[in-house]
């Protein structure tokens, strides 16, 4: 269901936190580029302790202020836009930043850094075969 990824949303910028590929119902309200109030229901393409990378219909501004509110515990958190990705399918990748850091807020244990293979620490798999 989930899968973690090592590939950054944006280059250049070094991830704070590990990201995990996990789609999760979210509802995001606020304002889009025009000023007008917006509510769209969506689902996360990555999540992490510091916000989520969403696909939305509406148009944001950088740096503009959304709440976003996660379907099953219906808990809320302010975002600012962090990042505005390309557009497919009409919908465009959005990246959200918690205002402040919730790691809680996915209800999942993020995994330590070392449980990724590019990790220096992380151990070549090798293969076991027992006496048959």
């Amino acid at each position: 269901m989930a899968q973690v990824s090592n590939t950054p949303i944006h280059t250049g910028a070094r991830r704070r936190s590990q990201r995990v590929l996990m789609q999760v119902g979210v509802r995001i309200r606020g304002k889009d580029t025009q000023g007008k109030d917006f509510e769209e229901f969506s689902e996360t393409l990555a999540i992490n302790a510091h916000g989520a990378l969403v696909l939305l219909n509406a148009r944001l501004t950088s740096g503009g202020l959304v709440h976003m509110k996660h379907n099953k515990t219906e808990e809320e958190q302010e975002c600012h836009v962090a990042f505005l990705g390309p557009v497919r399918g009409g919908k465009a990748e959005i990246g959200l930043e918690f205002t402040a850091p919730r790691p809680t807020f996915w209800r999942v244990a993020f995994p330590p850094e070392d449980w990724t293979p590019k990790n220096p620490e992380a151990r070549t798999v090798t293969s076991y075969r027992g006496n048959k």
